[in-house]
């Protein structure tokens, strides 16, 4: 169901405030605000609208408080419907952010009277907003489980400071990639990245998402999104995608080939990746969020980040409890060990229609 056709408004509006639905020639508009607001992140951006309709085939529902004729807040949401983990309404899936982005207290209520409105009559299990810090949201029936962290960090305007803020062991990882002869340049197609980040994905038992989702990244994002590949002459060892906002730089999926162990392509490909960046004048790399207690988890911290818990918050409206879709819950690891022994072109096959219904 598109916005238009919802038969009612999504919540009371007043004089002062209204609560409207993000409409296709609004999002410069949209966007606009994003740019500006502080709270805001990349996955606040109304790109995502277009990868949510057309790459998952999942019902958006964009939402966005008006005063006195101007953008107050924006809360991004969609709908999640999956036969084997449930109904939810989300900000915003497959994103590490979401909830909502501006606004005064009675602003960001409207929004959040209207996203209960919209769930309930959605019938979702619950409403899920993915806080990137912590909000004055415990009461009126928000819960919260610990579950993420997320590792951000200032770059340096300078290379080698920026080296230097590596912890000593994965530095000297680093070094030896340089010393090895490894070299990263910019890809613009996905001919080298998607059968890495395939693979590695295979690797942790994860189903994969489609070619195509990338491809729509890409065209949708343009410039804000882009390629970095880690080589050994001609050979591609570790491929990254990023997404670039304001002035941060999320290495948001990568990969690398089993030999990139040994040869430390991974931990250069991030070098690269924040060396690049630097270099271009973005000021903070965004790590991205990892589940507490799991080697990426770890990985980070080696990295000399300090992990940043993630807060988010759900409402139930349907269910009765909270969700536990995650690799961590133990009834999921029969299924992991199973989808790893999958031959890898049947898993690239099975895998896209699977991770949509995660969220």
């Amino acid at each position: 169901m598109h916005e238009a056709s919802l038969p009612v408004d999504p919540a009371p509006s007043s004089a002062a405030i209204a609560v409207r639905f993000l409409q296709a020639h609004e999002h410069a508009r949209w966007d606009a605000f994003v740019e500006t607001c502080p709270e805001a992140t990349f996955f606040h951006r109304a790109g995502w609208h277009t990868i949510m309709q057309q790459g998952f085939h999942h019902d958006s529902h964009f939402l966005y408080a008006e005063q006195d004729g101007r953008i107050a807040a924006v809360l991004p949401l969609a709908h999640v419907r999956s036969r084997l983990f449930g109904s939810s309404l989300v900000s915003l899936p497959f994103c590490v952010y979401g909830g909502i982005a501006g606004g005064s207290p009675a602003v960001r209520l409207a929004l959040d009277e209207a996203a209960l409105a919209l769930a309930r009559r959605l019938g979702v299990g619950h409403l899920e907003y993915r806080w990137c810090e912590v909000e004055d949201n415990a009461q009126g029936g928000w819960l919260h489980k610990p579950l993420y962290a997320t590792f951000r960090r200032p770059l340096h305007p300078d290379a080698e400071q920026n080296l230097l803020a590596i912890p000593r062991k994965q530095r000297a990882v680093v070094r030896k990639a340089m010393a090895g002869g490894l070299h990263s340049a910019i890809d613009y197609d996905l001919q080298r990245f998607y059968p890495i980040y395939a693979a590695s994905v295979h690797r942790l038992g994860t189903p994969v998402f489609a070619r195509r989702h990338f491809a729509l990244l890409r065209a949708v994002f343009a410039d804000a999104c882009e390629i970095l590949t880690v080589y050994h002459g001609q050979q591609a060892q570790a491929s990254v995608l990023l997404f670039y906002f304001r002035d941060e730089v999320l290495p948001y999926y990568g990969g690398g080939t089993p030999l990139a162990r040994s040869t430390g392509a991974n931990d250069f490909m991030y070098w690269e990746a924040m060396r690049r960046a630097s270099a271009r004048g973005y000021r903070l790399f965004d790590f991205g969020r990892s589940k507490l207690g799991t080697g990426a988890y770890d990985f980070k911290k080696n990295w000399g980040f300090t992990p940043q818990p993630l807060p988010y918050a759900y409402q139930l409206v349907r269910a009765k409890a909270l969700p536990e879709v995650n690799p961590l819950n133990p009834k999921y690891a029969l299924f992991i060990r199973a989808w790893r022994r999958l031959p890898l072109p049947l898993a690239n096959l099975l895998g896209p229609h699977i991770v949509r219904q995660l969220g």
